[in-house]
């Protein structure tokens, strides 16, 4: 599947930054060509070739097809798409962008972008920055992991996130007519939805224990951080004030609402969206992928059965989500950075995020003002998933950070504090320990 895919790739990250730092000779600023004082509206460059590499099921060919016709139409250069697969990618991107001839533009999750910046991979964008987002807000979430020491090395493409995914009719049968837009009538609705559903595996909002994506929404809301930067150096925060006051909401949330067995368990194992398909929950919270999963795990479910919202949190009006897609990358040792800038700023522009990446794929565009330009098109499956990406956040931006999500220390944290195996200042300690080491 794409999402585990993407998964495996990100989890592979750390080795791949130090395959990279074996094999690159560069700094960051030695490209091959010099940089413009600015993008330019036209460059004459008939003849040239720009070398994309596109993730395999990012973009489709339409997509990508309407910002090559523009590209050629401003430079008379043509475009080298190259469609690479999930398998090995980390490993064979280093390699590529450590090469005297890398590709010129790549697609990457962002928060992959940490890792090939640290290494000098990555072409520093920050003073072109303006002129790429062209007066949009991008989402702080696609932005934030791009954004390494203040310097920015990738440009939002899409944005992806979880949102609170409920049954319309368990909800209704429980006396609920409307969607939850505060924390108090959130946990009323699912107060009641326990009332009307007493049998004891009956969740009201199934939520896995090792479900560390929701587990730092609540962090986030209570004001807290997962980790900090000061001085070029890197500390885990799991144990400040704030973040013990998120985790021990995730806490009490997590053991009202969800059934006791879901304490220790992964969002995959059982699936969570099999269980809620099976009528055990009335709400889960996910993916815009986990729809078509409900769907296919029991066909006498449609789309017009299913709902979705924000999550609201305890202090802001939504919880911040943690925010994945894929950014623009360039390459530090492109031979045409002119070019690839060009190309990049055509490729996040807004008709193409609104009539391509929106209207002809389905995604979520990058920033605030295209998700109001297509909020009127967005059915009840879709509109709490562009709701929450407007309050995101993201991982931190340390090349390190690959390093605590394969060694699964936040699945750790936060069931061990489910299961009551550790108090929220014992599991942080031990968090802050092991990724602290981890970061730097």
């Amino acid at each position: 599947m794409r999402k585990n895919a993407r998964a495996a790739a990100i989890a592979t990250a750390g080795v791949a930054a130090l395959l990279l730092a074996g094999c690159s000779t560069g700094t960051g600023t030695g490209t091959t060509a010099a940089l413009p004082d600015g993008i330019p509206d036209t460059v004459e460059a008939d003849g040239d070739t720009l070398t994309v590499w596109v993730m395999q099921d990012d973009y489709n060919d339409e997509t990508l097809a309407a910002i090559n016709e523009r590209f050629t139409e401003r430079t008379g250069a043509e475009v080298d798409v190259q469609i690479q697969q999930w398998d090995g990618i980390t490993t064979k991107l280093s390699t590529a962008l450590a090469t005297t001839t890398p590709p010129d533009v790549v697609d990457i999750g962002n928060t992959q972008v940490a890792g090939y910046a640290a290494n000098g991979a990555l072409l520093d964008i920050t003073d072109y920055r303006d002129d790429l987002a062209q007066d949009q807000t991008w989402l702080s979430g696609l932005e934030e992991p791009a954004t390494v020491d203040g310097t920015l090395y990738g440009i939002p493409g899409f944005a992806g996130n979880r949102a609170v995914i409920y049954n319309k009719t368990l909800w209704a049968d429980a006396g609920i007519t409307e969607v939850p837009i505060t924390w108090e009538e959130l946990t009323a609705d699912l107060d009641a939805l326990a009332a009307a559903n007493p049998a004891p595996d009956f969740s009201p909002l199934y939520l896995p224990g090792q479900h560390w994506y929701v587990g730092l929404q609540f962090m986030w809301d209570h004001g807290g951080e997962i980790a900090a930067l000061e001085d070029g150096e890197w500390s885990s925060t799991a144990g400040s004030d704030a973040s013990l006051e998120g985790i021990e909401a995730w806490k009490e949330f997590q053991n009202a609402y969800s059934a006791e067995s879901s304490r220790t368990v992964s969002a995959d194992k059982p699936e969570q969206e099999q269980i809620f398909a099976d009528g055990k929950a009335g709400a889960i919270i996910a993916t815009n992928g986990a729809i078509n999963a409900i769907l296919n795990a029991n066909p006498e479910l449609t789309e017009a059965d299913l709902g979705t919202f924000a999550l609201p949190g305890q202090i802001d009006d939504t919880q911040p989500v943690m925010l994945g897609g894929s950014v623009w990358g360039i390459a530090a040792k492109s031979a045409h950075p002119d070019l690839a800038l060009i190309w990049t700023q055509i490729a996040v522009s807004s008709d193409i995020q609104v009539d391509f990446v929106f209207g002809g794929q389905g995604l979520m565009p990058n920033s605030e003002e295209n998700i109001a330009a297509v909020a009127g098109d967005l059915g009840e499956t879709k509109i709490g998933f562009f709701d929450a990406a407007l309050n995101s956040r993201a991982t931190p931006a340390s090349p390190g950070w690959t390093e605590v999500e394969g060694a699964n220390l936040l699945q750790d944290l936060f069931s061990t504090v489910a299961s009551g195996a550790a108090t929220p200042e014992e599991a942080a300690a031990t968090y802050d320990s092991k990724a602290d080491e981890a970061l730097n």
